[in-house]
């Protein structure tokens, strides 16, 4: 474990970029909470969440003013804490995760209603947005914060070695993947993403689609 200086690129971080974590906090009972939760780098030690009301994640931190950011890779922690709760025993006494790479305490800056009347998820989208500052990083292992850009980039290069094997149908369920596959990573993806994106993009409007 190595207490590090507030950077968030000494963990792959760049700003204006989401990426995955798991949030930890502390409910009101005194038992541990753990969420999956896309954080926004802002800057060196600032952060960005939008959460949606009536999660217990939104609750303890409107009331603690406090959080704890997990970087993880390992698939089983966001399954089970995005279908249930992490077992107790999963978390350090300072709340963050045990088996964490690494992890970035932060103290709430500001917390603002937004309503977003598109949001794909909701009819009308009621959430807060919360800005805060890093205020710890500690690193336990060398790790890049997740970013699903990469995901969809290997996703849609997939689909393109087999389109011209596919029929026609599948053609069209592979284009409309990759047009949702491009609109996240415009959205969370990193500059390496987006021009891989942009590359693929053009290989298919080359075979005569209208992207």
């Amino acid at each position: 474990m190595v207490k590090m200086e507030i950077n968030l690129s000494s963990i792959g971080m760049e700003k204006g970029r989401q990426y995955e974590t798991i949030i930890t906090t502390n409910n009101e009972n005194g038992s541990k909470n753990a969420a999956p939760i896309g954080v926004i780098c802002a800057g060196e030690n600032k952060i960005i969440n939008r959460i949606f009301k009536g999660s217990h994640t939104l609750e303890n931190i409107i009331r603690e003013r406090e959080f704890t950011v997990n970087i993880t890779h390992d698939a089983e922690l966001f399954t089970v804490s995005t279908l249930g709760n992490l077992p107790q025993n999963y978390f350090n006494e300072n709340v963050s995760l045990k088996c964490a790479d690494a992890y970035f305490k932060c103290k709430v800056i500001s917390l603002t209603e937004a309503i977003k009347q598109s949001d794909p998820i909701k009819k009308k989208g009621e959430a807060i947005v919360i800005k805060s500052e890093v205020t710890e990083l500690i690193i336990n292992n060398p790790v890049h914060a997740m970013n699903r850009g990469f995901g969809y980039v290997i996703e849609s290069l997939a689909n393109l070695t087999r389109f011209d094997l596919v029929n026609d149908s599948k053609k069209e369920e592979y284009i409309i993947r990759f047009k949702e596959c491009y609109r996240v990573v415009l959205k969370v993806g990193n500059i390496d993403d987006i021009k891989a994106m942009n590359e693929i993009k053009k290989e298919l409007m080359k075979k005569g689609y209208d992207l």
